[in-house]
């Protein structure tokens, strides 16, 4: 179907994008999935292109484009023709907005020129080994020493936790229930250390880290915002976040489909091709409309993000629909390669673990469905 939100300029800078997963990234992609986390030389590549954080400010060396269909562009090509494993999204769309609308003008002086060219990788530590999705139990504490604060605890499956530079470490500063501030800590820093990188089930690529924080002396410019107020900080990058987890899950969903067109259009069984049996007919076409469907969706919510005008509990129905459309699409392309589906030759074995995160990651789809039925005025804390 026909995408309507995209002009002529977004159509060249897709092609653009387009031609730079296929030379740059796709040919690494192989080496990165062996050892568990891609090149550095990955990042710098991306942003001597201008594709990192485009909508900092130009005095940055930023692009200055607030347009967040250009980000979506470079998010979904990297998925269809790049790796996976290249968290771009997560340097740009996650983590680098933090430090664009919080950050004072000596931090985004500091630290935003390295974040756009690619010398400085970033990630965001939030998950605790006892505290997933329950940012309220959190137990990583930072305590005020009057010129400097003290950091204390650990995170895990920190994602670009190996690689990372530059880590927004959110940690309790207060005994009240949201007393949480967020911390720069830079590469280096005394008493950071990182733990073992994890092995996953999928995402092969993208490295996923523990990390460790002993006595680690934050100066004060390195409080990113208001140190009492960083649960309201995190909640409203909330949506974002959730909208860029559809874009990808979506992406990832529609490569998966055109991948198994393909295949069952040449596979033969019983003197045919297999994609001519009504059975995969039928399966095929119900995925075709329900991708249509979902995508559709999607390209709204990103007009609306634009506008900022993106409600979190529709960003909550984006993640989840297309999260769970994801799962639905890799589970049933898997089925219709039949026995090369289950190899690892074969690309579709690897998508179908990598998809399997994505119902997890930024917030499970049981949270998305709490925020939805709360969105309704379901909220047995206010109904009684």
């Amino acid at each position: 179907m026909q995408r309507l939100i995209f002009d002529a300029d977004h159509d060249m800078f897709r092609d653009q994008v387009r031609r730079f997963f296929q030379r740059e990234i796709a040919p690494h992609a192989e080496k990165w999935r062996e050892r568990g986390y891609v090149d550095r030389e990955a990042f710098l590549k991306a942003g001597e292109q201008g594709y990192l954080l485009m909508y900092a400010d130009p005095e940055y060396g930023g692009a200055g484009v607030a347009d967040f269909r250009y980000e979506q562009i470079v998010y979904e090509e990297n998925i269809r023709h790049g790796e996976i494993g290249f968290y771009i999204n997560l340097h740009s769309g996650l983590v680098g907005p933090y430090l664009n609308k919080l950050g004072t003008p000596e931090q985004k002086a500091r630290f935003l020129p390295g974040c756009i060219s690619g010398e400085t990788i970033l990630a965001v530590a939030m998950t605790e080994p006892g505290a997933g999705s329950d940012l309220a139990g959190m137990k990583t504490r930072a305590e005020d020493k009057g010129g400097h604060w003290v950091l204390n605890g650990s995170k895990t499956y920190i994602s670009n936790g190996f690689l990372a530079d530059l880590v927004v470490v959110a940690a309790r500063t207060s005994a009240e229930k949201h007393g949480i501030g967020l911390f720069l800590v830079e590469r280096g820093m005394k008493g950071f250390e990182r733990g073992r990188r994890l092995s996953k089930m999928g995402l092969s690529a993208q490295d996923t880290s523990e990390l460790f924080f002993e006595d680690v002396i934050i100066p004060k410019e390195n409080v990113l915002g208001d140190p009492t107020s960083g649960f309201r900080n995190l909640a409203q990058f909330l949506a974002g976040e959730r909208l860029i987890a559809g874009i990808g899950a979506i992406a990832a969903a529609q490569e998966a489909f055109d991948i198994t067109l393909d295949y069952v259009m040449q596979r033969k069984a019983f003197g045919k091709p297999i994609g001519t049996f009504q059975h995969s007919r039928f399966v095929m076409a119900q995925l075709r409309s329900e991708l249509d469907a979902v995508q559709t969706f999607i390209d709204q919510c990103a007009l609306l993000y634009n506008d900022g005008r993106l409600p979190s509990e529709v960003a909550a129905s984006v993640k989840l629909l297309a999260t769970e459309l994801e799962g639905k699409v890799m589970d049933a392309c898997v089925q219709l390669h039949g026995g090369a589906g289950y190899m690892d030759e074969y690309r579709i074995s690897r998508m179908y673990t990598d998809a399997r995160v994505s119902r997890i990651f930024a917030g499970t789809s049981e949270i998305m469905k709490e925020i939805i039925g709360r969105g309704l005025g379901l909220d047995e804390r206010k109904v009684k």
